[in-house]
């Protein structure tokens, strides 16, 4: 039962949006007895500013979970912004803290570092390419940067989207050695796809596979498919392995501590989950 002290975290997306987090966010609530709840609500663009704020005015709205197309507007909406949401340009989560100051933070890229440590690899110190540079792959490399990423490669088709990016990074992380321009997989112990090549059949792979030395790491955020082409050629050739699936499971624990209930794993997640992967 939801009561005036149960805390609201509001799931914002566009009307249309399919929305996935209540089915995993709920579940773990009333197993664990935390008393809140996350509410799927659509919102169009044009409404969302006034709309944003005026949420924060109901007394146990306690935070927001936020989608496209609204990740980028939400940046301009609230109080602070963490280094992360900062490098991202993006805001997908947001808090109001005890003196009713909103937080934004981003946690696509938080999802999939953490996915990256829990099956062992290393990033502080390594080097990371990035391959696509828009919302989803500049949240990654601003995670890997604050996770002590020694060396960082970004390739956009957008040159301009690389190089933006590229000095977002310098200037929060002056110590990481960024380079833009290539993509070529030779010399990087992790190697990332952040764009949508491999959601439809007979897309090329992002990366010339035959120049991932074998035991690099190969990461891939496309969910539509487990084991996209790119990951089945990299496994073929004994490279460790990420699918996009495991960022969004890994990247609930992150929401759940910046929100304060705790935190969780991925397979309690999925256990409880009526959504299933």
């Amino acid at each position: 039962m939801i009561t005036g002290r149960t805390r609201v975290i509001a799931h914002l997306g566009y009307p249309t949006e399919a929305f996935k987090a209540p089915m995993i966010y709920n579940p773990w609530f009333e197993k664990k007895g935390v008393e809140a709840v996350v509410v799927p609500m659509g919102v169009r663009p044009d409404d969302y500013p006034a709309l944003l704020k005026e949420l924060f005015r109901i007394t146990n709205m306690h935070g927001a979970l936020v989608t496209m197309p609204h990740k980028v507007t939400t940046t301009g909406l609230v109080d602070e912004l963490t280094t992360t949401a900062k490098i991202a340009g993006a805001c997908n989560a947001v808090l109001r803290r005890d003196d009713g100051s909103l937080l934004g933070d981003m946690f696509d890229g938080a999802g999939f570092v953490r996915g990256v440590e829990r099956k062992g690899k290393r990033i502080a110190g390594a080097r990371a390419l990035v391959i696509g540079c828009g919302g989803v792959g500049s949240a990654i490399a601003a995670s890997l940067a604050a996770a002590g990423l020694a060396a960082i490669g970004l390739f956009d088709a957008s040159t301009a989207s690389a190089e933006a990016l590229a000095d977002r990074l310098r200037q929060h992380y002056p110590d990481l050695q960024v380079a833009t321009g290539s993509k070529d997989p030779a010399g990087y112990e992790i190697v990332i796809n952040a764009t949508p090549l491999g959601m439809k059949p007979g897309d090329p792979l992002p990366v010339d596979v035959e120049r991932i030395a074998p035991g690099t790491f190969v990461g891939e955020v496309v969910m539509k498919e487990e084991y996209t082409p790119l990951l089945r050629a990299a496994m073929a050739k004994g490279c460790p392995v990420q699918v996009g699936t495991d960022m969004l499971f890994e990247m609930i624990p992150a929401y759940l501590e910046f929100f304060g209930f705790g935190t969780s794993t991925p397979e309690e997640l999925r256990q409880v989950a009526t959504l299933k992967y």
